[in-house]
């Protein structure tokens, strides 16, 4: 599946890492945008739990494809990841901590950018109170994080 997503890396990159890290599972988001930031040639900024706040700066940037990442539960295996495009958001059963905030930053950015949004989804085991991720979900964190850092060659930013 990665392998697909690829071609879709064109022009000026942005990733958007989203998720609360002392919610363990829910965190991974974050995690992975700063264990991939100044290390690849993208645009790589952790909102936290405020995807809103950094609409401004990513508009500012006015990058040609969007990549959102933050964990969701769609009912899949923990540690399981998706690709999404932006408007299948709201047509798909998701749960997550922020997911009004995602649909409503997606509208914003899809009506102020001539951007190609997509949207990464890793489904959380746990997000309780903890700064701790799953097993499931630190191999998930692991294996795309590789990937991403694969991406120097090909990709223009």
């Amino acid at each position: 599946m990665l392998e697909e997503f690829k071609p879709r890396f064109k022009g000026k990159v942005l990733i958007l890492g989203i998720g609360n890290t002392l919610r363990g599972d829910d965190g991974v988001g974050s995690f992975l945008a700063s264990k991939i930031k100044d290390k690849v040639p993208f645009l790589v900024f952790d909102s936290g739990t405020t995807p809103e706040n950094y609409l401004g700066k990513i508009i500012r940037e006015a990058p040609d494809t969007v990549i959102i990442i933050d964990a969701v539960d769609f009912g899949g295996a923990p540690g399981e990841f998706r690709i999404l495009e932006a408007n299948e958001v709201k047509t798909v059963n998701l749960f997550s901590t922020h997911n009004a905030s995602i649909s409503l930053s997606i509208n914003y950015l899809k009506s102020n950018l001539q951007a190609d949004i997509i949207v990464l989804i890793i489904q959380p085991k746990n997000i309780n109170f903890t700064d701790k991720l799953s097993p499931e979900v630190s191999r998930s964190l692991g294996l795309l994080e590789d990937w991403f850092l694969s991406l120097t060659t090909g990709v223009k930013s």
